[in-house]
């Protein structure tokens, strides 16, 4: 079993570039993947579902676990005026990332960071994410524990989660942590996505 995680902050495997065809936010781009980042190969199931369900982003967006671009991406072309931050620990995730931000034109409007280079003191009015749920259920609170109160009040935040990868566990959590409302928006093709709105 490969010890190389897409949440490895330095992938072991050979650094490989590729170009693959996508279609966001109904442009069609020609874009960078490499082994060791999450989903390599294509726009995985969970992000299609929660691109499809999602409404045009306001303001300052949040990617939480960027992979190589596909929802900051989407985010910047779907609202011009929008700021994205997208963020993540796999550092060639984050190259690659930054390099499709640049190839998909929008690279003025989103910035790729670690999430400690994130400043503590800067909020959000959107987040989208396909949370990384195989971190372990602790580590995943911890990490949404992080981002989630830093939404402006109304703020929404919109989440892709695989049913029987503890969607409605996760929903009853959020609920708990008395961060605002939330509540099961859209169910397809074995996902649920869970809309927060900030207190």
């Amino acid at each position: 079993m490969s010890e190389d995680h897409y949440f490895s902050a330095s992938p072991a495997s050979a650094d490989e570039r590729r170009r693959i065809e996508v279609t966001l936010a109904g442009r069609d781009l020609s874009l960078e993947v490499a082994p060791g980042i999450f989903s390599p190969a294509h726009v995985d199931l969970g992000t299609r579902v929660l691109l499809r369900t999602v409404p045009a982003p306001r303001g300052r967006v949040l990617d939480i676990g960027c992979g190589w671009g596909p929802i900051a991406i989407t985010a910047a072309l779907m609202a011009p005026d929008a700021m994205v931050t997208a963020i993540d620990v796999n550092e060639r995730a984050l190259d690659l990332a930054r390099r499709n931000a640049v190839t998909a034109g929008v690279s003025d409007r989103v910035v790729v960071a670690r999430p400690n280079d994130v400043p503590a003191s800067q909020t959000f009015d959107t987040i989208w994410s396909n949370p990384p749920i195989r971190i372990g259920k602790p580590a995943l609170h911890e990490l949404l524990a992080m981002w989630l109160p830093r939404l402006t009040p109304g703020g929404e935040a919109w989440l892709v989660v695989q049913r029987n990868l503890g969607a409605g566990s996760l929903a009853a959590w959020l609920a708990e942590q008395g961060w605002g409302s939330v509540e099961k928006v859209a169910s397809a093709k074995g996902f649920r996505v869970l809309r927060m709105v900030a207190g």
